[in-house]
């Protein structure tokens, strides 16, 4: 993929890289992201999940289409089930939700967790785990969740993007779906396909035309 992964391209200020993600590059990275994941979920016989998701497996092409890769921890299972059982923790620290640390259960919402992760790196432009920006005791959804309590979300956002955009109110959108996806509980989260409608509803309500043509297999990247 030609600009490799979202990880390198967002976080690697040194090269320039990451002043090309405006919001509308941003904007279309989640959903493409998310609708890969969908298509896992919910489309995908049996089920897959994936277990892994973090922004260095988001691949990127020469439009900024986002490509979810990378399935050495994913896992199959059947669309009856509601969880999995496994014999070890998968993921990566700053990703991972918080129910796996307690039990060896992984679901689709652990994945939806993950995804919350990356939309939010989307929003602030930081990395999960910078003991420089939150100290060496909290990450990026401790820091943003304390922010938002205390109702300084303007602080997360990247600066970048609110000096460049208009739509503040579509940036405070996304963040609210990023905490929809960040929440403690796992049954309080939404499915990827909710996560896909509700950005189908803001897409509505600004006349973008990003989720217009596209379907959900096109999204991943076969390793097979």
């Amino acid at each position: 993929m030609k600009w490799g992964s979202l990880e390198s391209v967002l976080h690697d200020k040194a090269k320039g890289r990451g002043s090309r993600l405006d919001w509308a590059a941003r904007k279309k990275i989640a959903i493409g992201s998310a609708r890969g994941l969908a298509f896992l979920h919910h489309s995908c016989i049996p089920h897959i999940i994936h277990r892994d998701m973090k922004s260095s497996n988001v691949l990127l092409d020469e439009n900024f289409e986002a490509r979810v890769s990378d399935f050495g921890m994913a896992r199959l299972v059947n669309a009856l089930d509601t969880h999995l059982s496994v014999s070890t923790l998968a993921g990566t620290p700053g990703y991972v939700p918080p129910e796996y640390y307690q039990s060896f259960r992984c679901t689709t919402k652990g994945d939806v967790y993950s995804y919350g992760v990356i939309l939010l790196e989307l929003l602030s432009g930081k990395r999960p785990i910078d003991p420089s920006q939150f100290g060496d005791d909290n990450n990026l959804v401790g820091w943003a969740k304390q922010l938002h309590r205390e109702k300084r979300a303007d602080e997360i956002l990247d600066p970048e993007l609110m000096m460049k955009e208009s739509g503040e109110a579509e940036l405070h959108h996304y963040l609210r779906i990023a905490f929809e996806c960040l929440d403690d509980r796992p049954f309080r989260r939404p499915t990827m396909i909710q996560v896909m409608a509700m950005f189908k509803e803001l897409q509505v309500d600004s006349e973008s035309d990003i989720l217009d043509g596209f379907s959900l297999k096109d999204d991943i990247i076969n390793e097979s």
